[in-house]
């Protein structure tokens, strides 16, 4: 049983918001009316993501209103997760909740999470049930958990995202972590501690269309790969390995079959073929270690993770 210290805040709900002005007051409603049913101070910490909108103009009108809400405003887009990282680093509560601000992850689902929690469980996830996302975003997300897994050899589980509720102790292990591409359901699994998962209704987001583009999808895979795993390392060497072995056989075979009188007339195709297939090659390969020299790169830099423009409360 986790033995939770009371303190003045209980649970701390952290929500990035970009591009979601219209969501913003029916988000911090519905998580008000779910966390006055548990009882418990609570605080919500919006973190404004370098939204184009008035998103960060709402969040300061609620900010005004409540003091148990917290707004910060980072100076440009770092992305959902870097973000989400910035509201963990201002979280003062025993158990943090994160959730998108999309409403696609229901506020009322935040009692049953932390009635789970407090039996035991330092990390109680969301399993979303019946993802009410188009085909091509549910596709999407299966292929991209499923590639990661493969790269990183971490499990993962497409019907879970950022929804659920995380002790303390769970949270200062990941403020400690540092990552330059932070992906925050690989950091939950990295750090380890007691879990459990429930299955939630998932529900329709309020803004049409996803802030998630193919590139930025793509783009989040590339840098979690190369930021959790050197499995793509490892494959061009094996890759590179069978590709000499097979030349060696190659070589023999034709010295053999020259030996013997097989050849009558040299390939021109064949070579040309050769030539392009190891240029290929090596270029991969090249451009593989180039990704991570990349990364190695920007950690040398040793800038901060994110700015802060501005903030309340």
């Amino acid at each position: 049983m986790i033995e939770t210290n009371r303190s003045e805040i209980e649970i701390s709900i952290v929500s990035p918001v970009f591009m979601s002005a219209n969501t913003i007051n029916i988000l911090v409603n519905s998580i008000t009316n779910a966390c006055q049913i548990i009882g418990e101070n609570f605080e919500i910490i919006l973190v404004d993501d370098g939204s184009k909108d008035q998103s960060w103009i709402e969040i300061k009108k609620i900010c005004i209103k409540n003091k148990f809400i917290k707004g910060i405003k980072l100076s440009r887009n770092f992305g959902q997760h870097i973000a989400i990282n910035a509201g963990l680093k201002q979280s003062k509560g025993n158990w943090v909740v994160v959730m998108d601000c999309d409403m696609q992850d229901n506020p009322e689902e935040i009692p049953r999470l932390y009635s789970k929690a407090i039996e035991g469980y330092s990390i109680v996830r969301a399993r979303r049930k019946n993802r009410k996302d188009n085909l091509a975003k549910r596709l999407s997300s299966i292929v991209f958990y499923n590639l990661f897994e493969y790269l990183t050899g971490v499990s993962q589980d497409s019907s879970i995202a950022n929804f659920g509720i995380y002790h303390k102790n769970v949270i200062e292990a990941i403020k400690k972590m540092n990552d330059n591409n932070p992906y925050f359901p690989s950091q939950i699994n990295w750090v380890g501690f007691s879990k459990f998962d429930i299955n939630v209704n998932h529900c329709k987001r309020m803004n049409p269309k996803s802030t998630y583009d193919l590139r930025k999808l793509f783009n989040l895979a590339l840098n979690n790969i190369l930021s959790f795993s050197d499995k793509p390392l490892k494959l061009t060497v094996y890759f590179g390995f069978i590709i000499s072995v097979t030349s060696l056989l190659l070589s023999i075979l034709n010295l053999l079959m020259a030996i013997f009188g097989f050849f009558t007339v040299n390939g021109f195709a064949s070579i040309i073929i050769t030539l392009f297939f190891s240029t290929g090659v090596i270029v991969f390969v090249v451009g593989v270690v180039g990704l991570y020299i990349g990364k190695i790169f920007e950690s040398s830099k040793a800038r901060p993770l994110y700015i802060i423009e501005d903030k309340y409360n």
